[in-house]
């Protein structure tokens, strides 16, 4: 590697334009990476790249020295939002220059060659420090994110809480789709994960957001024992939900979890966690995880008197053009 960083100056090009093989290494880094820093299991993700690739239908652009992947981004457009699906620099190269350099290489195309107005990521892995003016800075908002862990062994001494005689809690079923969707909508209404995820807006968006988490790697495995749906004893309908994913052997995730606006500060999230967390904990796991919004202190401060403890700062990425884009690229630069 070392003479191919001597001898070969660092170049973009497009991932379809890219084999296989040049990423191997480096997929193999960040699966390593991703599970000495969170117990993640990447594999599941990186072979997603890999097919891909292989197939010619990733967007994106990886960062060559010689015929070997030092860095690559990759992007997915639906319409007019798009999302910086991954970034990640091999240590070798990791520096803000490089990350930057992919990332505005993911703007351009987005913004320009699918013309979207809007732009969200969550790059876990991006190692740049709080405060660097990133591009398209004009039109960026940052929400500052924790990913907190709870100790597998704090698990069983969780007390029941108020709502444990109250509620009717039911285990997850395909079937709930639709309500857990209206209950997310209803939930997130002008919460600040909203402005993350614009999913969350609409019933249709948080559809969608159920349908990505239970079929496809992103946030884990989704592990339907340890997912829940309160349900209203007068109506039958939803009015909360956690739902929960594995990561790895032994590692589990709270994916999602929300109550009714009618139903907040009265015991039923802490309930629904707890049961998920007990079925977590029974499945094996030594620790469970959960993302969430350091500015949501109501949450933070729920979480972290469960037990949890906060283990990895990052930040979620809004690039918003609020209907202004008129085919140019604000604070873009020609591609190095």
């Amino acid at each position: 590697m070392a003479a191919a960083r001597a001898t070969s100056p660092l170049r973009l090009v497009d991932l379809p334009q890219v084999r296989v093989s040049a990423l191997d290494a480096l997929l193999d880094e960040e699966t390593g990476q991703w599970q000495a820093m969170l117990g993640w299991d990447f594999r599941p993700s990186a072979a997603m790249v890999r097919r891909l690739v292989g197939l010619r239908t990733l967007a994106g652009a990886a960062l060559m020295a010689g015929e070997t992947a030092f860095g690559y981004a990759y992007v997915v457009a639906d319409d007019r939002k798009g999302l910086i699906g991954g970034l990640f620099v091999s240590a070798e190269y990791r520096a803000p220059a490089h990350e930057f350099l992919l990332l505005e290489s993911a703007l351009n195309e987005l913004f320009g060659r699918w013309a979207v107005t809007r732009v969200e990521s969550q790059l876990m892995m991006l190692s740049s420090p709080p405060g660097a003016e990133l591009p398209y800075a004009d039109r960026l908002k940052v929400h500052p994110r924790q990913y907190m862990v709870i100790a597998g062994r704090l698990i069983p001494h969780l007390a029941p809480g108020p709502a444990a005689r109250k509620a009717l809690i039911e285990n997850w079923t395909p079937g709930r789709v639709d309500e857990a969707a209206s209950v997310i909508a209803a939930a997130y209404r002008g919460h600040v994960d909203s402005e993350v995820n614009d999913q969350y807006c609409s019933v249709g968006g948080s559809h969608r957001f159920l349908t990505n988490l239970m079929n496809y790697p992103g946030c884990g495995a989704f592990f339907a024992p340890a997912s829940f749906v309160a349900v209203d004893a007068w109506t039958g309908r939803a009015c909360g939900v956690c739902l929960a994913s594995l990561l790895s052997t032994g590692v589990g995730h709270i994916t999602q979890i929300c109550v009714t606006p009618a139903l907040k500060g009265k015991g039923l999230g802490y309930e629904l966690m707890r049961r998920s967390l007990l079925a977590l904990a029974e499945a094996g796991c030594r620790r469970v995880s959960l993302t969430v919004t350091t500015s949501n202190t109501r949450a933070v401060r729920l979480y972290e008197r469960i037990g949890f403890e906060p283990a990895h700062s990052f930040s979620a990425l809004v690039w918003d053009l609020h209907g202004a884009w008129n085919g140019g690229l604000p604070g873009a630069r020609p591609r190095a």
